[in-house]
């Protein structure tokens, strides 16, 4: 059984439970064989699918992740041989579509989907409020209010530097 990290420690919390979630949805890709599958993959093969072939930069706001994270998943799936990359309509841009190995294992990721949406549903049972409300609205007020807003209202002390530091030896 795994071990909570401090409760203070939101960030450390935030990032367990996304390794249990996506770790154990890593299983279910591995007991079924996908090996190189990640979970990570699917919002891109689900905004592919319903959007075609589209550049990263259209991907990442469809996934809603940053172009960065986009481009290295985009990347991986590249390597894994799920996803081609073509030249756009200028030289810089690249579309991304899927391959022919991507839509071999829909089905199987398809029905990973379904059980897991409900997976989700049972465990949002247990829960105070569903997840993904509670994820929605820590989103939304962060977005309202940036997190660094948050603590230097809480006090932090301005960074002060000194541009005459003490030598060694000088004391």
């Amino acid at each position: 059984m795994s071990s909570l990290p401090e409760r203070e420690a939101v960030g450390t919390l935030l990032r367990h439970v996304l390794e249990l979630l996506d770790g154990d949805v890593a299983k279910v890709y591995a007991e079924r064989e996908l090996d190189g599958y990640r979970p990570r993959y699917s919002p891109v093969v689900r905004a592919l699918l319903s959007g075609g072939p589209m550049p990263i930069r259209d991907l990442a706001r469809a996934v809603g992740v940053t172009h960065s994270a986009a481009s290295q998943t985009v990347a991986q799936m590249n390597r894994a041989g799920l996803v081609d990359l073509t030249p756009g309509a200028d030289a810089r841009q690249r579309l991304v579509s899927l391959t022919p190995k991507a839509h071999g294992l829909l089905p199987l990721v398809t029905a990973e989907w379904t059980a897991t949406t409900a997976a989700m549903r049972t465990l949002d049972s247990e829960l105070s409020m569903p997840l993904v409300d509670l994820l929605t609205e820590v989103a939304t007020a962060l977005i309202r209010r940036p997190f660094r807003a948050r603590i230097a209202d809480a006090g932090l002390p301005e960074v002060v530097t000194d541009p005459y530091p003490a030598q060694h030896g000088d004391e």
